[in-house]
């Protein structure tokens, strides 16, 4: 699978994951780990898969022929 998110996107994934962390652990509201997890690993990975469903590159490597 080719990387489809760009750097931009990948902070905005990171600072989402946090935030959700930091909800989780305030609210006691532990699932809300489970889309902090994705957001970052998405970001880390630079792959998403809705993006890859979708059509939706963020990243701006080019494909080679």
């Amino acid at each position: 699978m080719e990387k489809n998110v760009g750097k931009l996107d990948a902070i905005i994934r990171y600072a989402i994951g946090g935030v959700l962390i930091v909800l989780a652990i305030v609210l006691q509201v532990w699932w809300l780990l489970i889309p902090a997890a994705i957001a970052i690993a998405t970001g880390a990975l630079g792959r998403c898969g809705l993006y890859k469903l979708f059509g939706i590159n963020t990243c701006g490597v080019k494909k080679s022929k």
